[in-house]
């Protein structure tokens, strides 16, 4: 007689903790958007995240990119194949990577690598009491850790993804030339007369707010690890399980914004 209430009660604190969850989460955005447009600013704090972010992540957006885009041109002339309509490659490679497969793959490439960086980084500064020594000095936690982070992120996941666009599609050429037996000119032709100023626009968007909620989630999972290693651990794993969710989420919500009929 008492299992359907105590279900129900289960539901209701989970519900509840969710909740709770995503109160803290965005009073933490918006403490850490209110302290990245106050001074004091960190530039070299701002400088080397750009480095980490950006530049050390090069590699392995370009590799994942172009292998996209090679694969992508490949499936698309083999379906396309089946209704003589394998001319149709260079256009749905590019629009395929602009729209969604670039953005999303170098959003879930940088949640892989930068935030689970972050997010143990800040957390053994937390465990080993460098965050309690930034406090003693006077230097907010937030300033001087969050919001180098997070501003990188939003300048640099825009770049990267519009670097991973255009390294897909050169992977979706390459493999169009050299394996389909497209025309390098008619290839070209056609990619660049079937993308859009709206396609590019949301690509860059779409990096930015990945970017935002990838360097801000592993701040704040960094920031509110539990003690140990074994706290460490749990905050890198949540931070990138986190991030990678929002990130799809965040893309559906954009491409209904950009792309709603």
């Amino acid at each position: 007689m008492n299992v359907i209430p105590a279900f129900l009660a289960a539901i209701g604190r989970t519900v509840l903790a969710l909740l709770a969850a995503t109160g803290r989460l965005a009073q933490y955005a918006s403490q850490t958007l209110n302290h990245m447009v106050r001074p004091p600013f960190y530039l070299r704090e701002v400088a080397q995240s750009l480095l980490n972010i950006g530049y050390f992540s090069l590699p392995v957006v370009g590799l994942t990119a172009f292998f996209t885009g090679g694969a992508l041109a490949l499936q698309i002339y083999s379906g396309g194949a089946r209704f003589n309509a394998e001319a149709v490659v260079p256009q749905i490679v590019a629009i395929g990577m602009i729209r969604e497969l670039g953005p999303v793959l170098v959003g879930l490439m940088i949640a892989a690598r930068v935030t689970s960086s972050i997010a143990a980084e800040i957390a053994t500064m937390k465990v080993t009491e460098q965050i309690d020594a930034l406090v003693t000095l006077s230097t907010h936690p937030m300033k001087y850790l969050t919001a180098p982070r997070v501003l990188a992120g939003l300048v640099m996941v825009p770049l990267l993804v519009g670097l991973g666009d255009i390294i897909g599609i050169f992977g979706g050429y390459t493999i169009g030339i050299n394996s389909l037996g497209f025309n390098s000119a008619t290839y070209l032709h056609n990619t660049v007369n079937f993308i859009e100023a709206r396609d590019i626009v949301s690509s860059l968007v779409k990096g930015a707010a990945f970017g935002f909620i990838a360097t801000l989630l592993g701040c704040y999972y960094g920031m509110n690890t539990g003690r140990g290693a074994a706290g460490v651990g749990r905050a890198t794993k949540g931070a990138v399980e986190t991030a990678a969710i929002l990130i799809l989420a965040a893309n559906f919500l954009l491409t209904s914004l950009f792309f709603s009929i």
